[in-house]
């Protein structure tokens, strides 16, 4: 079987093994669409651009692969003294008895399993919206089966500014989970509010998540992924800037065979602000560890800002990805673009592959982009030791020191330091 007809079976088995949802008219309209977004141009393959550097096999074959479940022992719950409202889906299915009330002031909270069904609502105009304009000019199949075939998810409108984050909670439980979850989040004019998710979700796991950031308003969010070292995942972020609106976002990855996260930010209104950041900790000696940030950021609107801030901490054979790319459109003059991806290799073993890129067609823009890959600065470990710091804890302060300035992109204190947390005891658990 040659290579061309090899694809588009890959499609058609994966698709095959799924069931599309029936809801409202609007609803089966957009999935069906959706569905022909998948099945033309096909699922991704290694032969395609964006795709190159990462094996999408394990995410498009017709069956998930089966992760063990992870125990994490004691260790404390994430976000466990921070004040929030906890939706929680147990392998993509909402659990309303661990979940909290889904109620709050300012703040709308629905399902998707309910939304999809009902004649009219407010998410008829998001769903699928953003998604749709995000496949150019990258296409994005997986993101398109996610639209077609999601069944659950949050559907969350705020009004106003939201008093306590929401906190989106992913357990696995099955070791053949197959996960597809789809967010809507729209924040009305001069709202504000943040997003809290952490957990692995599923075995195989597979997020969208449409965000509407309108004029003065405001999105923070939060991400932890793991720790389940044989989970695999492909996410992508929509997100649409209105007016003088921001934009951030966070992510922490640790553990898990492969992990795909997009980014695709359209800056739509003038002076705002988009800020994307990860963190990534990788150790092969776990088992595989493939971990890809893929970002486009387009600029369609004047005065406005973006920052990328991207590293990787990769260990014992540990492989990194960055592709990540900020388009300047014509009129989108005083755009302030800002992309920096580094690996930090902790041994011969590790890789870091990146593609950074920047397409620029307007004249009055400040713009630049920057990747680096290389091991812990041995004049630094040696001026630690020196001063009484053990070999372990000295590299352990300097990694912590690299992943610094991603860090610093959470906007609250109290988040910065659990991540900060959950930082040190990974780097402990590696030094025993």
């Amino acid at each position: 079987m040659t290579q061309a007809q090899a694809e588009p079976d890959i499609t058609r088995a994966r698709l095959a093994a799924l069931s599309r949802p029936d809801g409202a008219a609007w609803s089966n309209d957009i999935r069906r669409m959706a569905e022909a977004r998948v099945r033309t141009p096909g699922l991704p393959t290694r032969r395609d651009e964006y795709w190159k550097f990462t094996d999408p096999a394990s995410l498009t074959q017709a069956e998930a692969p089966a992760a063990a479940v992870f125990d994490a022992g004691d260790e404390a719950p994430l976000y466990g003294g921070i004040d929030r409202l906890k939706i929680v889906f147990v392998d993509g299915a909402f659990d309303a008895g661990a979940s909290d009330a889904l109620e709050m002031e300012g703040v709308e909270i629905d399902l998707l399993s309910e939304v999809l069904s009902k004649d009219t609502h407010w998410a008829c105009d998001l769903y699928g919206t953003l998604e749709t304009r995000g496949q150019d000019p990258v296409a994005r199949p997986l993101a398109a089966l996610n639209t077609a075939y999601a069944t659950n998810g949050a559907v969350i409108r705020v009004t106003g500014k939201a008093p306590k984050p929401i906190s989106l909670v992913y357990l696995h439980q099955a070791e053949t989970s197959d996960a597809i979850l789809h967010h809507l989040v729209k924040v009305e004019r001069g709202g504000g509010v943040t997003i809290l998710e952490n957990g692995p979700a599923a075995a195989r796991f597979n997020k969208c998540m449409e965000i509407d950031v309108a004029d003065g308003a405001a999105f923070h969010h939060v991400r932890v992924q793991g720790r389940d070292h044989e989970r695999r995942c492909i996410s992508h972020m929509f997100a649409r800037l209105g007016v003088a609106s921001t934009y951030k976002s966070f992510t922490l990855t640790a553990n898990g065979v492969l992990t795909r996260n997009e980014n695709i930010i359209e800056i739509a209104g003038d002076n705002a602000s988009a800020h994307v950041a990860g963190a990534a900790l990788g150790d092969g000696a776990s088992g595989p560890f493939h971990h890809d940030d893929t970002v486009f950021v387009t600029h369609d609107a004047a005065h406005c800002e973006s920052r990328q801030v991207f590293k990787k901490v990769l260990r014992n054979g540990a492989k990194g990805v960055f592709q990540g790319k900020i388009l300047v459109k014509p009129g989108a003059q005083k755009t302030d673009g800002y992309q920096i991806s580094q690996a930090l290799l902790l041994d011969e073993d590790s890789s870091f592959q990146a593609k950074p890129e920047l397409e620029i067609y307007a004249d009055d823009v400040q713009c630049s982009h920057g990747s680096t890959t290389g091991a812990i600065d041995e004049r630094a470990l040696f001026y630690l030791r020196s001063r009484g710091v053990p070999e372990g804890e000295a590299a352990d302060l300097l990694v912590l020191a690299f992943l610094a300035e991603a860090i610093d992109e959470i906007e609250d204190e109290r988040l910065q330091e659990d991540i900060l947390t959950r930082l040190r005891q990974w780097l402990e658990r590696r030094r025993t």
